[in-house]
């Protein structure tokens, strides 16, 4: 671990048709991100993360690629990605980009070349499956997008295998030459100066030979199957070979793999430094949630459920402990594909501030690598979405459906939709208080939030900003404590979350209220070490040993040894 550039990475997810529009379309694009540099510098972090830039029809906003050598026009040219790079390196701000493995568009060349028929040499780069007689589809698996995995190619009678959209066709990884052209797409901008690369659905590369059907469901019924096409034995040795590849003329490249539905073991397996598969994996598993108040009728996933905190302690303790020894997890609590942090963890009518503070204490000062997402530093809550015409979230017409039928009031559904849809979390940087937030001078692709006090403008002039305190958190992140310390959980009540972190001489204690209801706890070697309160948000007292954290409080606490 003590050879690795990045484990004093923090890394700054963009959303670039959300960061900053320059020639006034309405959409982000990489122009708009070199002239935010200096801000992104400005907070502490030394890497950005962009979701997809490529050459898309924006079917799934970016993620069906149809050339992954070529900008996106909405985005910009080769030669502002060029800037980019430069101008980012010049700030010692690295670079990652999102590298879709698992599927192209089907505008891609090499899908349009493989629909010509069996005999052409593309055929082969995608999975296909003959038709089977009194069946509509080869077999039950049910797609993430919903319905069928399968799709009929227009002029022809086989079916097409796509784990997401129909228009974002499954690349077939068991074809050598498909692992090869992969890695040379990502050589290709590795050897443009990008230092990273976010391993897109990379979990999904290896299929269930045979293609069976989910025995516990009827041939007829459609059904999720990740068992038969996420995280199979074979995804370790293809990515093993697409990583030992492109680290030939590479080797410093830094790996983050999506593994969505990851156990704690497969990360450890992903992440083993003798493979060298990942450096690092993002899993979804954080944040269990108390699914008793939810209503089994409707889909559970849409359905805003409050955080159980004890199993989040006990997650999180055991991923921290799981992946120590190379140097701890992925830390984030949003990104693009969920809800921002404060609205689904925090307050945001009466503690916003406190509670936006509050997660960044708790997440960012543990063990391993902290991924925020932009506009999360001034705690920007979900986008505001008044009517179902505006999700493009798959299955968000049907849940509002069900739930009109089921007899609850629209409200209710747009309610939910707008907790836990990942449409809200696009919404535009708010960058100012001028008409649309200070993005564009044209209407924003995706919906503006109006507000005042929760922009950059309005928080860069107050000191007690959230803002301002998010920097105070990343710097303290780059002390050998909260890099190299050793983490352990503190026990406490339920709604506190506490820790140490030891390294050396040095040691942190981190106090976090995950409530609205003050707490109090004693910290007895206080009243013997030599100690100093490092970082507080609003409203806390110490006394002595005694500890009391307002709602939504957070304190660090630095002691010598």
């Amino acid at each position: 671990m003590q050879d690795k550039w990045w484990k004093n990475t923090v890394v700054y997810q963009i959303y670039p048709k959300s960061f900053q529009d320059t020639d006034g379309d309405g959409i982000g694009d990489l122009k708009g991100i070199i002239q935010r540099l200096n801000y992104i510098q400005s907070l502490g972090v030394n890497m950005i993360w962009l979701n997809p830039i490529f050459v898309s029809p924006q079917v799934d906003n970016g993620y069906d690629v149809a050339n992954y050598y070529a900008i996106d026009d909405h985005f910009g040219t080769m030669a502002d990605i060029e800037k980019l790079i430069d101008e980012a390196h010049k700030r010692g701000i690295k670079v990652m980009l999102d590298f879709v493995l698992n599927h192209t568009s089907d505008q891609h060349p090499w899908f349009q070349e493989a629909l010509k028929g069996p005999e052409n040499i593309y055929r082969d780069y995608y999975i296909w499956h003959d038709p089977i007689e009194q069946r509509s589809v080869p077999n039950n698996w049910g797609s993430f997008f919903g319905g069928s995995v399968w799709e009929k190619e227009t002029n022809g009678s086989s079916f097409y295998f796509h784990l997401f959209a129909k228009e974002m066709p499954d690349l077939n990884w068991e074809n050598p030459e498909v692992r090869l052209a992969m890695a040379d797409c990502a050589e290709f901008w590795l050897d443009k100066g990008i230092d990273a690369l976010r391993l897109d659905a990379f979990i999904h590369v290896d299929k269930e030979n045979g293609f069976p059907d989910v025995d516990t469901a009827s041939k007829d019924e459609i059904v999720l199957a990740e068992n038969y096409y996420a995280n199979l034995p074979t995804v370790i040795d293809y990515m093993k070979e697409f990583s030992q590849r492109i680290r030939k003329n590479h080797p410093d490249v830094f790996l983050v793999g999506e593994a969505a539905s990851a156990s704690l073991e497969l990360a450890k397996k992903y992440t083993d430094p003798t493979d060298e598969v990942c450096d690092s994996v993002i899993t979804f598993r954080y944040f269990p949630e108390i699914e008793e108040s939810k209503d089994e009728r409707l889909p559970l996933s849409m359905q805003h459920g409050k955080l159980d905190l004890k199993k989040f302690k006990q997650t999180m303790s055991e991923w921290q402990r799981g992946l120590a020894a190379i140097g701890g997890p992925v830390l984030y609590w949003n990104n693009h594909d969920m809800a921002r942090a404060v609205s689904r963890f925090g307050e945001v009518e009466q503690y916003r501030d406190n509670s936006s503070k509050m997660l960044a204490t708790l997440m960012y000062l543990q063990k391993g690598i902290p991924f925020l997402l932009n506009g999360e530093e001034i705690g920007m809550k979900n986008l505001e979405i008044k009517s179902i015409e505006q999700f493009s979230l798959p299955g968000a017409d049907l849940f509002y459906q069900q739930a009109l039928d089921l007899g609850y009031p629209k409200e209710f559904a747009l309610e939910q939709l707008n907790a836990r849809s990942k449409d809200v979390s696009r919404g535009v940087m708010q960058w100012d208080d001028s008409n649309y937030a200070g993005f564009s001078t044209h209407r924003p692709w995706s919906g503006v939030n109006h507000e005042e006090k929760y922009t950059v403008m309005d928080q860069e002039s107050d000191p007690n900003s959230i803002l301002h305190y998010y920097r105070a958190v990343l710097k303290l992140k780059q002390k050998a404590v909260f890099i190299e310390g050793e983490f352990k959980l503190v026990e406490t009540n339920l709604e506190m979350y506490c820790y140490e972190r030891i390294w050396k001489s040095s040691k942190a204690i981190v106090c976090c209220n995950m409530s609205e209801n003050e707490q109090t706890i004693t910290i007895d070697e206080l009243t013997v070490q030599p100690y100093t309160v490092a970082l507080s948000n609003e409203g806390n007292t110490l006394q002595e040993s005694q500890l009391k954290l307002s709602p939504y409080g957070a304190v660090v606490i630095l002691i010598d040894l």
